[in-house]
């Protein structure tokens, strides 16, 4: 626990003679004591030192201790921050207000010091104990995200490849995902998928799906049958209501054939060296909801210097509107094809740059592969 000499209350009174003795009282036991006479100099003190507690009076000129309480509840920086009213209100009502508005204690004055002791010592344990508790499960949080980042494959170390990747987790546990591999001196494996959720859970079903990938992409197997493989599995490990969409390309660049499955996933951007870009369409179910679950493989003839892109729905949704790829793809054969002569891993990037130049904060993971034959 931290010591008293670190530990800040702010104590928020119009009546000077209850804000000395509470200053007196907080400083005997070693607190770092700061006051406000009313509410809006409360809060510019709030946000300069960003006290552990604080005791606030409810009845004050210029802003009430519910409205002080209020906003402060609405700014992320000081909304985890105790307060505990110390009112002449007595009256139910006020009591469930403010509990209702968050604060964490109700004392009525005159107040017992005595008391009022007792009770900064326990909800500044409770404060402590909480923020303890937040960074331990934000470091766990942290571990399994640098542990899923670690799964992630690195252009530079698969230049064969020939690939680029633009990837962003909003959470700590991402549900978006992908892989290359290197199957053969001339045959390369590449997959994006989207597992459903952002709970811890999913971090798990990542590094599942990685391994299967890995097992199943023998060139003994067709593209359609790794899948299926990769569904028998899932479909008895995943949780129920978890699934995952997903796209798999296999690329041939000795006999320049490129086979794509397409798992539920948003269609795959072909760009061909000369022509307009346009939409591959493979039909498939997602991976691990029907035992039966059907995946078409869609061969074609490809020439040097063609692109292909992969990415997730996060692209391209729009929170605001609630829109989703569905209507929305439009957007990107124009795009891509404004991007057959920069390297291929800043048409990953720019690509993203470009889609969500004109959106919001995004509220979902992203993943945007772009491979050259």
């Amino acid at each position: 626990m931290e010591s008293k000499q670190q530990i800040t209350i702010l104590i928020v009174d119009d009546t000077p003679i209850n804000l000395k003795l509470l200053q007196i009282s907080l400083e005997r036991e070693g607190y770092k004591v700061i006051s406000a006479v009313n509410g809006i100099l409360a809060r510019e003190l709030v946000l300069q030192h960003l006290p552990d507690l604080i005791l606030m009076d409810i009845i004050m000129p210029m802003e009430s201790g519910f409205e002080v309480l209020e906003k402060l509840q609405r700014n992320p920086k000081t909304n985890s921050i105790p307060v505990i009213f110390l009112t002449g209100n007595d009256d139910l009502s006020s009591k469930v207000k403010g509990f209702e508005l968050g604060a964490v204690d109700y004392i009525v004055k005159p107040f017992n010091r005595t008391e009022v002791l007792a009770r900064v010592r326990l909800h500044l344990k409770l404060s402590l104990a909480t923020k303890a508790l937040v960074k331990r499960q934000t470091e766990k949080l942290k571990q399994i995200h640098d542990a899923q980042a670690a799964m992630l494959v690195n252009p530079a170390d698969l230049p064969r490849a020939n690939f680029g990747i633009y990837y962003s987790s909003l959470h700590e546990a991402g549900g978006d995902f992908y892989d290359v591999l290197q199957v053969s001196e001339n045959i390369s494996v590449y997959m994006v998928a989207d597992v459903s959720g952002h709970d811890i859970g999913t971090s798990f079903i990542t590094a599942a799906v990685k391994a299967l990938i890995q097992q199943n992409s023998s060139l003994i197997y067709s593209p359609s049958d790794t899948l299926k493989m990769m569904n028998s599995v899932l479909i008895d490990i995943l949780p129920e209501g978890k699934y995952l969409t997903a796209v798999y390309i296999r690329l041939n660049r000795q006999t320049m054939i490129m086979s794509l499955v397409n798992a539920g996933h948003p269609p795959v951007l072909y760009v061909p060296v000369k022509g307009p870009a346009e939409f591959i369409t493979a039909r498939g179910t997602p991976v691990g909801i029907l035992s039966d679950a059907y995946f078409e493989t869609c061969d074609m003839e490809v020439t040097p210097g063609d692109r292909f892109f992969i990415y997730s729905d996060g692209l391209l949704e729009r929170a605001e509107s609630r829109q989703v790829w569905t209507s929305l793809t439009n957007e990107l054969p124009p795009l891509v094809e404004e991007m057959r002569n920069i390297p291929v891993q800043q048409a990953a990037e720019q690509l993203n740059e470009r889609v969500c130049a004109h959106k919001s904060a995004p509220d979902d993971d992203i993943v945007i592969m772009s491979i050259e034959v």
